[in-house]
């Protein structure tokens, strides 16, 4: 039997994505015309199995491309928002709106290739980020149990689950591809001799983006 479920929807393109850029808060300036649609198709996907089997939820960020994808998903499924900081990502500090590039060349690599040492001036490590936003999501499927949770949510926080409900250590060189408005599922089952576990239903499931022209995936 399964009983809580987690669904995250990475939120869709976005424009500091094509641009390759860091994309925090002072840079983020929403969904292209591509991300706008990869979300609704995502949505078009979740309303259907809403109506026989409703989410009670539905959790972001409160960065634009976020709260953009959140709006769609909201509509589709008429589900209040609940944003909260601490689903935003990590913090970016100096490197925020500066190019991908550029920055994992000043760094010796991107975020998790040396996850104990900030990437930028003011930015998190990324360990550091893994430790602050696993606490949080443990907080929330406390808060959820038994119900079904519909995240818009960054790349990150897909990672954030995978290591918190799989118990990866911390500073693994192990990594997840999570595409733009792919859809994960995680769900928590309880068998007949009473003994729960999380299982990963579904990792970046693109599927619903195959009109698109996107390579299907799941």
């Amino acid at each position: 039997m399964i009983t809580t479920e987690l669904v995250f929807v990475r939120h869709g393109e976005a424009r500091c994505n094509v641009d390759g850029l860091v994309g925090g808060p002072r840079t983020c300036t929403g969904l292209t015309n591509h991300g706008y649609a990869q979300v609704e198709r995502a949505a078009l996907r979740l309303a259907a199995e809403h109506r026989d089997k409703p989410f009670d939820a539905l959790y972001t960020g409160p960065r634009i491309r976020l709260r953009q994808t959140a709006e769609i998903l909201s509509q589709a499924l008429r589900l209040p928002i609940s944003t909260d900081d601490r689903l935003d990502g990590p913090v970016h500090g100096a490197a925020d709106g500066q190019p991908w590039t550029e920055v994992k060349t000043t760094a010796d690599g991107g975020p998790h290739a040396h996850p104990d040492k900030p990437w930028a001036a003011g930015s998190d490590t990324w360990n550091g980020y893994l430790k602050r936003a696993s606490r949080f999501l443990r907080e929330l499927i406390d808060q959820h149990e038994g119900e079904r949770v519909l995240f818009a949510a960054h790349g990150e926080t897909v990672i954030v689950a995978h290591t918190l409900l799989l118990g990866i250590p911390l500073g693994s060189p192990s990594g997840f591809t999570v595409s733009h408005g792919s859809i994960t599922r995680w769900q928590h089952h309880l068998n007949r001799l009473g003994q729960r576990r999380w299982m990963l239903d579904h990792h970046n499931d693109t599927k619903h983006l195959a009109a698109l022209g996107q390579e299907a995936a799941s």
